[in-house]
């Protein structure tokens, strides 16, 4: 099927990579342009961005780009008239942006908690507060917020302000799905289980002695499928959920993780 997307506009949040290779956001930006969307990659990094854009006008596709700290609601604001004024409209809110620390209660700073959840849970809010009403102008929109399934089982690594901040992206999701279903636009969250992205390097390898390739085989080992999933799978789910495929789908958690949750307690 090709084409999935075509003609829609799809403003991707955290559209870099944190690293070398295929970030969950990078990897969902190009697969909307791959299906015909035009495609705005935001993201705090400029260059990260530019490497996104460089692939997408390579394969042909439309993409702009747009420098944003989405924890500011001033950069958010500006991210959003950017995208109307470039492309005058907003089919598709992809929210990517995330970041882990490591610790506890009691290990975790203020400092660090704040942090976190800024990244993770209120850039959402602030996405969706200044994307929304062109959505709702235009008469209709679909919201795909990333969460994690850490949002709902324990996997074995003390992250609390990572939990807290993607279980609240949960109750965001359903709260949106439900107030703006009347008004055409969807909202789903889709729940990454244990992805090999380049994100996890450095954070938790920590967590693992500082042995990446032990966190690698630790983390493949938990996996039924007996390895991590990678980004194309979650930008597989993002593109069906964005689609017209899914167009009486709202307010669902799209676990993706190999069954992870089936036995995580």
């Amino acid at each position: 099927m090709a084409g999935r997307v075509k003609d829609k506009v799809a403003l991707v949040i955290g559209a870099g990579s944190a690293g070398p290779g295929w970030g969950n956001g990078k990897a969902a930006a190009v697969l909307y342009a791959r299906e015909g969307a035009r495609v705005m990659a935001v993201d705090r990094d400029p260059a990260a961005a530019e490497e996104t854009r460089r692939i997408i006008e390579g394969e042909g596709g439309t993409c702009a780009v747009f420098a944003a700290d989405v924890s500011r609601g001033g950069e958010v604001a500006a991210m959003a008239v950017a995208c109307l004024e470039r492309f005058g409209r907003i089919d598709i809110l992809h929210n990517n942006v995330g970041i882990v620390e490591v610790g506890g209660p009691v290990e975790t700073s203020e400092e660090s908690w704040d942090r976190v959840i800024a990244v993770n849970q209120r850039s959402m809010f602030l996405t969706c507060k200044h994307v929304l009403p062109a959505m709702e102008r235009q008469g209709g929109g679909a919201i795909v917020n990333i969460s994690s399934v850490a949002a709902i089982r324990g996997l074995g690594v003390p992250y609390i302000s990572y939990t807290a901040s993607k279980a609240a992206v949960l109750g965001l999701t359903r709260s949106i799905a439900l107030q703006y279903a009347p008004k055409q636009i969807r909202a789903n969250a889709i729940l990454p289980g244990l992805m090999d992205t380049p994100m996890i390097r450095r954070p938790l390898t920590a967590a693992y002695g500082g042995d990446e390739a032990k966190m690698i085989e630790t983390r493949n080992r938990q996996c039924p499928m007996s390895h991590m999933g990678d980004a194309w799978d979650v930008a597989h789910a993002a593109l069906f959920l964005a689609s017209d495929e899914a167009r009486y789908i709202t307010g669902v958690e799209l676990v993706v993780d190999g069954g992870l949750t089936l036995r995580s307690a």
